[in-house]
């Protein structure tokens, strides 16, 4: 239950600041990995979430 509460929350976090991250990637003066810093990111916080999950159900 707590993981479903984290990802509603990360989604609501991405869905407020998607206008300002997607004009930020978007921008044509800015560098060319910029997407790639949000997939790792997203990446990331997927694996994270992955690893608590598992630990907590594994402890019995």
């Amino acid at each position: 239950m707590p993981n479903s509460r984290l990802i509603i929350l990360l989604l609501l976090v991405a869905y407020i600041f998607s206008p300002t991250l997607f004009g930020w990637v978007i921008n044509p003066e800015g560098s060319w990995y910029r997407p790639f810093i949000l997939w790792v990111i997203v990446i990331v916080i997927a694996y994270f979430i992955q690893v608590a999950g598992r630990s907590k159900r594994n402890d019995l």
